[in-house]
């Protein structure tokens, strides 16, 4: 269908379009006309990745002139390859509409290990085993020596994309990262480097958080982005989290004894190129000496990875004198790996700031903090001067320079912690040391200056108010949409007692009390018996649901489950967990229905779908607390508290919250879909705690499903599974209308009523 909002004409791709739909792409119109930030709360199974790209797609071709940019920036290629899917089906339709006017180019981008074609670097494992394998075919001085000795292996893709030059283009079209390396194959051209080089090109890009968020890779990537663009971040209820990950350093023994490793090899490689070839390492001395930016004229196979500074607080000066000569820069290393490893030899938790850190390096190390600052630039220098391609055997020895950098250039929001042990396995020693950054609005902020649009979304963003503190922004609009809904497919309830009627709850207290075990177990054993085809479970953390589950083993109440549906299980192995999903999906295919016991805080709680039979009732076993103790954790409270004014209590239950929110709402993946969600632990009866879940579900929260016990739950599931097996009508309910025609747009634009009735 084709509607005006104002003076856009939006194509949508759809015969009808839900409200919700409707009223978010005016509050998205808004604030591009604004050129503002703005926060969107839109519930799950909405249709929010199609409503958005539709406006913005729509936005740019009324506006010629002014084209904008779209970056769409997922967590998962799953959720990319997903976006990219359903930007096709749009465009298409634009296409039909509009003819050739239409056309753009829209391609996901993501690392070597999804994109590359050349099966002798796909065999490595790791990400970084890839980027390194890429780099020994394709570095300049590996492409060089190849010219002279055609022995020399080189890569024939990144061969004939450089020979192609000008004509290496992809031409308009919506690429997925299968079609990528489709085409890649088709001409011969590297698809990762042919990707990156037509960002700059594209209408739509779509990649992960880390492209724009974490400064080593967004100043290689992002760097050459035109400030016309509008960035989404979807499913960005975590937003805060990837910001704080991408400024956070750990250092542990392995990492100092690979970096003495790695200095050892660089020392050697010093002395060879002494010997064979001295004018190379003098001059790089002498373009030091000059203060040339490093990074300036990189081929583009040369440039891996970019400082770990945000661009801002680079000093763009000279490399300071006493590290000029590579000798010398190895012995200031070896020094702070020395000072590093005395402080790791510690019975005690240590926290200290950055200046006092800084301060006590140079009193014992000898090394200022100008020097510290440029670690990782003089560190890039060096391996790009002795050529080193093998770059994830030095992986140990960025790190410490990564460390020595952010500690050097940052004085405020970052803490660094000192423990000996791991808390929860206090007779294990493990001592680390970590550099921590507590303000997530460090890493956004050059994002939120730099373009003119900044959309975060999320289907849990309650409260809402909280983000814009967090990540020290203003948006121009910030709203929470609900869900229009036909009949009330959503079923939320809060149990808080068992059927003997005692309590139950995750608290630390109380979580190994066998009362609460066992009525946990019964509970779940009376749904598998009620509720048809699969239920999913999720617990506060993995150590839970293994003390858990053998408690149930013991008490047979496991084996009673498993007389009705087979039970699966989430792991901390990827590919053991993929299986475990893989069959618990054909266990419901088959009709039998299955459990699946997952954890909070794992992989599948973010971006796995439990639609339609694969998911009928989702229960979460208490309230995904973050680890309480966790020092890292308490720092962060601390300067929350101190710099945004926000409490302790209210942080963690918010942060809790979102996670349980993001859990259940795995559930509902469409209007057509229908299921149920038990709270099981008596803290969610608290309003405090009940009201930061997300208005839509909310909403469907009655009182008389607030203070269940077992059997109350039971009689509940089993009537509202009565009710959803009834046929129902699709497009309206009692006049009110949760799916709009072409028709009723136009009519609702003449008689103004913008606003809808939920």
């Amino acid at each position: 269908m084709k509607f005006q909002i104002e003076d856009v004409t939006v194509y949508f791709p759809y015969d009808h379009i839900y409200p919700e739909q409707y009223a978010y792409m005016m509050d998205l119109k808004r604030a591009l006309d604004a050129k503002g930030h703005c926060l969107l709360e839109m519930p799950t199974g909405t249709g929010k990745t199609i409503a958005l790209l539709a406006l913005i797609t729509s936005y740019a071709l009324s506006k010629p002139s002014n084209p904008i940019k779209l970056l769409y920036c997922t967590r998962t290629v799953h959720e990319m390859e997903k976006t990219l899917a359903e930007l096709r089906l749009l465009h298409d339709y634009q296409l039909r509409y509009l003819g050739p006017s239409a056309r753009i180019l829209a391609l996901g981008l993501s690392s070597r290990k999804n994109l590359c074609i050349n099966p002798s670097v796909l065999s490595a494992n790791s990400r970084d085993s890839v980027d390194a394998a890429c780099r020994k075919l394709t570095a300049s001085w590996v492409r060089a020596m190849a010219v002279e000795n055609p022995d020399v292996p080189t890569c024939s893709f990144f061969e004939n994309y450089e020979k192609a030059g000008s004509d290496a283009v992809l031409r308009p079209g919506v690429y997925t990262l299968q079609d990528l390396r489709a085409f890649g194959k088709e001409k011969g051209w590297c698809p990762y480097f042919l990707a990156r080089h037509m960002i700059q090109f594209a209408n739509v890009v779509v990649y992960s958080y880390q492209y724009l968020l974490d400064p080593k890779v967004a100043g290689i990537i992002s760097k050459e982005v035109q400030r016309e663009s509008v960035v989404v971040f979807d499913e960005a209820h975590n937003i805060d989290n990837v910001c704080i990950e991408a400024l956070s350093v750990s250092v542990r023994r392995q990492t100092l004894e690979g970096a003495t490793r790695n200095l050892n090899r660089l020392n050697q490689e010093i002395e060879r190129f002494k010997a064979t070839d001295a004018s190379r390492l003098r001059s790089e001395y002498n373009r030091l000496v000059e203060g040339l930016a490093q990074r300036g004229s990189l081929s583009l196979t040369d440039a891996w990875l970019a400082n770990p500074a945000l661009p801002d607080d680079i000093l763009k000066e000279a490399v300071p004198g006493n590290i000029r000569r590579a000798e010398h820069f190895l012995s200031v290393l070896r020094r702070l790996i020395q000072y590093l490893k005395g402080r790791l030899d510690t019975e005690n938790v240590e926290k200290e700031g950055p200046v006092a850190f800084v301060a006590s390096i140079n009193a014992q190390a000898g090394i200022d903090q100008k020097m510290l600052r440029f670690c990782y630039d003089r560190m890039y220098s060096l391996l790009l001067t002795l050529e080193i391609t093998d770059t994830d055997e030095f992986l140990h020895i960025q790190t410490i320079c990564d460390f020595a950098t952010l500690v050097g250039t940052y004085t405020k929001g970052f803490s660094i912690i000192i423990e000996p042990v791991d808390e929860r396995m206090p007779h294990i020693p493990d001592p680390v040391l970590q550099l921590s950054c507590h303000d997530a609005s460090l890493a956004i902020k050059p994002v939120f200056e730099r373009f003119q649009s900044v959309i975060i979304t999320s289907g849990t963003l309650s409260p809402i108010d909280l983000y814009p503190r967090l990540l020290n922004f203003n948006p121009v609009i910030s709203r929470s949409f609900t869900m229009s809904l036909t009949r009330d497919c959503i079923c939320p309830m809060v149990l808080t007692r068992g059927s003997d009627q005692l309590p139950v709850s995750t608290k630390f207290d109380m979580r190994s009390d066998p009362g609460v075990v066992r009525n946990y177990g019964r509970l779940l054993l009376e749904m598998v018996a009620a509720v048809p085809d699969g239920i999913v479970c999720f617990f506060v953390s993995y150590s839970y649901m293994d003390g858990i589950v053998n408690s149930w083993n013991e008490m047979g109440i496991l084996q009673d489950i498993m007389q009705h549906k087979l039970v699966f299980i989430e792991t901390q192995d990827v590919v053991e967990t993929t299986l475990a999903l893989d069959n618990y999906r054909r266990a419901c295919d088959c009709g039998r229905g299955a459990v699946f016991f997952s954890v909070a805080r794992g992989k599948v709680a973010e971006g796995i779908d439990f639609d339609r039979h694969y998911g009928r009732l989702v229960i979460m076993f208490g309230v995904p607390f973050q680890y309480t103790l966790s020092r890292i954790l308490l720092a962060r409270l601390e300067y929350l508290r101190e710099t945004f004014q926000i409490k302790e209590g209210d942080f963690l239950t918010f942060d809790a919250l979102r996670q349980a929110a993001q859990c259940v709402g795995r559930v509902i993946r469409s209007k057509a879909d229908y299921g149920m969600m038990i709270f099981a632990d008596k803290r969610y009866s608290r309003h405090d705690k009940r009201s930061k879940l997300p208005g839509w579900i909310l909403s469907h929260l009655h009182d008389a499903h607030l203070n269940l016990s077992t059997d109350m739950a039971l009689h509940i599931a089993r009537d509202f599974l009565r009710k959803m097996a009834q046929p129902y009508d699709k497009t309206r309910s009692g006049g009110k209308r949760t799916l709009l025609s072409q028709e009723d747009i136009e009519k609702m634009s003449n008689d103004g009523a913008t606003e809808m009735s939920f």
